[in-house]
């Protein structure tokens, strides 16, 4: 069994404090009602062993390495989101990294961007990725979107254990990446 899965790596993208959490300073409304699909995504990965990639936002106390229209964040001595270290940084309760599984670290939506996670999956020889975590419009949809630009086949996204900020925006994504014919 395992060796159908030995092309395919889960990616679990921004399941961090700062994004579920309701005091979470970039809280995604719809972050906390996922956290046990995601958990059981990951369950189930290892159970197959697929590689399970922990894709998380880090960034530098000072916030030198954030998007400009996040800056404002990290002004005059504020802690921002996701700083390294940090609590808001931390996986969310019921998710851990454990050992054979991978945790990248990006600065921007994408997992791709700027990273090396593309040789990292070539030098795994993966080729199908399973994505979930938030937000849907922002991380999921531009990682998706790379993914396929780097011709990963397939790319699956487990609708239920993905989020956004509210039920409209997440269905209206889908039905971006999708097609109109995504049936939803």
């Amino acid at each position: 069994m395992a060796d159908k899965w030995k092309h395919t790596a889960l990616l679990v993208i921004d399941m961090q404090k700062d994004f579920i959490h309701d005091d979470g300073q970039m809280r995604v409304n719809g972050g906390r009602a996922i956290v046990p699909n995601v958990i059981k995504a990951v369950q189930v990965a290892r159970q197959r062993d697929i590689l399970v990639v922990w894709v998380v936002r880090e960034h530098d106390p000072l916030g030198r390495d954030v998007e400009v229209f996040r800056q404002h964040l990290f002004a005059a001595g504020k802690e921002g989101p996701t700083v390294k270290g940090s609590m808001g940084a931390e996986l969310v309760d019921g998710l851990v990294i454990k050992e054979g599984d991978y945790k990248l670290v990006k600065t921007r939506f994408s997992a791709f961007f700027a990273t090396h996670l593309h040789s990292f999956l070539q030098g795994a020889g993966i080729t199908n990725l399973v994505i979930t975590g938030v937000q849907t419009p922002n991380c999921i949809r531009q990682t998706v979107f790379d993914a396929v630009a780097l011709d990963y086949q397939p790319v699956t996204v487990i609708v239920d254990a993905t989020a956004a900020a509210t039920p409209d925006i997440h269905t209206g994504t889908y039905f971006l990446l999708l097609g109109r014919n995504a049936g939803l």
